[in-house]
């Protein structure tokens, strides 16, 4: 199991939890490929009634048996086919007010901006550059230690809402997983009907801008603001501090190489000095949780995907291979390359320095879709200047 729940400056994070129609899924999943989900919760030491009732599981827990059920299965595509079994409905309150929303734009930006009463631990970005739309995904709390499955399956879920909104003559453009090509990826193809890029920085789909401005057949506006009220008073009752809503922030931002307080303080989140006072009350630096952030991704890369070194180095925003190397042996205690040979799954390929030189890899996420300066992200509330 690789190392899980605490941040490059050694501090614990807190413990996401699952939705109840996730592990429905995920046991639905498994008995359909002739699995035993008792005998794998039995392995894993994990409460044999885990599948029971309506309370919420660690995505950890769930990471882990989906781990182990892909490998007992031999089904690498089992987080895809959990997700495919999600619908916009599953979303219960907020595939309400997505559902009655005026627009196609208007119920993805509901979904960026309460994603957290559907899923805590992961945060939701909508990209728009010239005539592409690029809808992300990314784990940024202790699960995000298995953000191939995770990431994989939440992309599947994002496509069957995609599809459910729009007309049938809609189609994605691409999608971008953060996982190693599996040796048969034509799940994938089937599913998705559009052209897979494996072995990208982040989890996406690409369809075209215009589709923001379809409007949503059916939908009752006072339906929406009923849902956008119950769901109000959702995010009301749960707990939230800054460091947990940097966290979000930080993580849509890594790699995008924008993960600096002066940039916080020039989009008028926070005062510069408010925001350290506040971090500091709460026992961390905006430094510690930007490398948090970088420690994540880096960690996720290396032990998913076969981008290089280099390319991850790139990715985050290092000046050189030297300096990321510096700083991951400081976050880990190793080298980049030690730590992807310890953690790094027996049986993916090799990483992309280490293969032919004649193979081109991917052109990156950043440089294909995000160069353009409209990126819309949660942008918690309480990080305004208090």
């Amino acid at each position: 199991m690789r190392p899980g729940s605490a941040g490059a400056n050694g501090q614990l994070l807190p413990v996401a939890l699952s939705r109840p129609g996730v592990k429905q899924a995920i046991y639905a999943a498994l008995v359909e490929l002739g699995a035993d989900p008792g005998d794998l919760l039995a392995e894993l030491k994990l409460d044999p009634g885990l599948f029971d009732g309506g309370t919420r599981v660690p995505y950890a827990d769930l990471n882990r048996l989906i781990t182990l059920g892909a490998d007992r299965t031999n089904c690498p595509h089992l987080g895809l086919l959990i997700g495919q079994r999600a619908s916009l409905g599953s979303l219960r309150q907020l595939g309400v007010l997505m559902r009655h929303s005026e627009t196609v734009g208007d119920a993805l930006r509901a979904l960026v901006l309460h994603v957290g009463v559907q899923n805590w631990g992961a945060v939701v970005g909508l990209g728009i550059d010239c005539d592409i739309a690029v809808l992300s995904y990314a784990p940024y709390g202790p699960e995000a230690d298995w953000a191939a499955i995770h990431s994989e399956r939440a992309l599947a879920t994002m496509a069957n809402v995609l599809r459910a909104l729009c007309r049938a003559d809609w189609a994605l453009q691409e999608v971008l997983l953060p996982r190693s090509k599996p040796r048969d990826a034509s799940p994938y193809d089937r599913f998705f009907q559009a052209p897979v890029r494996f072995d990208q920085e982040v989890a996406a789909l690409v369809f075209s801008a215009k589709l923001m401005e379809q409007r949503v057949a059916g939908a009752k506006p006072v339906v929406c603001r009923m849902a956008e009220g119950r769901i109000r008073r959702l995010e009301a009752e749960q707990a939230s501090n800054l460091t947990d809503e940097l966290r979000q922030y930080l993580r849509i931002q890594v790699t995008r190489q924008r993960c600096k307080a002066e940039r916080v303080a020039r989009l008028r989140l926070v005062d510069r000095r408010t925001l350290s006072r506040r971090l500091r009350a709460e026992g961390t630096t905006f430094r510690q949780l930007a490398n948090e952030a970088k420690f994540r991704v880096a960690k996720q890369l290396l032990a998913d995907t076969t981008m290089s070194v280099t390319q991850i180095s790139e990715v985050l925003g290092f000046s050189e291979l030297a300096a990321f190397t510096h700083a991951f042996r400081r976050w880990s205690g190793t080298t980049p390359s030690g730590w992807r040979r310890e953690n790094k799954p027996a049986d993916t390929v090799q990483p992309m320095n280490a293969r032919n030189a004649t193979e081109r890899p991917n052109p990156s996420f950043r440089a294909r879709y995000l160069r353009g300066p409209i990126f819309f992200c949660h942008l918690p509330a309480s990080i305004d200047p208090a």
